[in-house]
């Protein structure tokens, strides 16, 4: 992994230049012992967090529906921020599986507070896409305790005190921890611009969406 030569938690740390970028049975067992995820950790080229083991608690408690969503804002600004890998389960027998096992290896990033400013939120339903937009007036949108699990992160991103390597089992930022033994990061708190993601879940303990918008689109976010 490759990173400034000055990563001490005192310090910022930015990037501007984006590159796209465990197993459990029916049961809950651990199908996948060694799984490898190379993931943009908050939209950075500058590092990868890489899935060595995969065991254990996953980014969301819920099946997936199985069809990515894409995210975009213009801002988030955030306090209390963690990252690290992990696996998403889709229902038994999903229609949405194909050939993936019905598993989706996934980057998972918590928020303790997150404000987005114009937001918007589309899933394509074959044809026509579903979008979803909010605070594009002088409200912003607001969130507490936010997770996403994502496959594709991008945009301009900067931290303040961040620690990059933690055993994702010890995360203390956003009250959310990740399996023993996987890669992880956190940070005291972030700042991405032109934020854009490929979801596949989204959680939060409080979402508040001003100026909501609901509509079919043509177009996607």
């Amino acid at each position: 992994m490759a990173a400034s030569s000055d990563l001490s938690p005192s310090n910022e740390y930015s990037a501007d230049h984006p590159e796209s970028g465990s197993g459990v049975d029916g049961r809950g067992r651990v199908r996948l012992r060694r799984a490898a995820v190379m993931a943009v950790p908050a939209t950075l080229t500058v590092a990868a967090l890489a899935v060595l083991t995969a065991q254990g608690a996953l980014g969301v408690q819920f099946a997936i529906s199985g069809m990515p969503f894409t995210v975009t804002a213009t801002e988030l600004n955030g306090t209390g921020f963690e990252q690290f890998g992990a696996l998403d389960n889709m229902a038994e027998d999903s229609p949405n599986a194909g050939d993936t096992g019905g598993q989706v290896l996934v980057v998972t990033s918590a928020i303790k507070n997150a404000t987005l400013t114009k937001l918007c939120q589309s899933v394509d339903l074959g044809g026509t896409n579903l979008v979803i937009t909010a605070g594009s007036g002088s409200d912003k949108v607001q969130a507490t305790d936010l997770t996403t699990d994502s496959t594709e992160l991008s945009g301009d991103a900067s931290f303040n005190k961040i620690e990059i390597g933690n055993d994702a089992s010890t995360l203390d930022k956003a009250a959310v921890r990740g399996p023993k033994g996987v890669f992880s990061q956190q940070a005291d708190t972030v700042r991405i611009a032109n934020l854009r993601q490929t979801n596949y879940a989204t959680t939060a303990g409080v979402f508040k969406l001003p100026g909501l918008k609901l509509r079919f689109s043509d177009s996607g976010c």
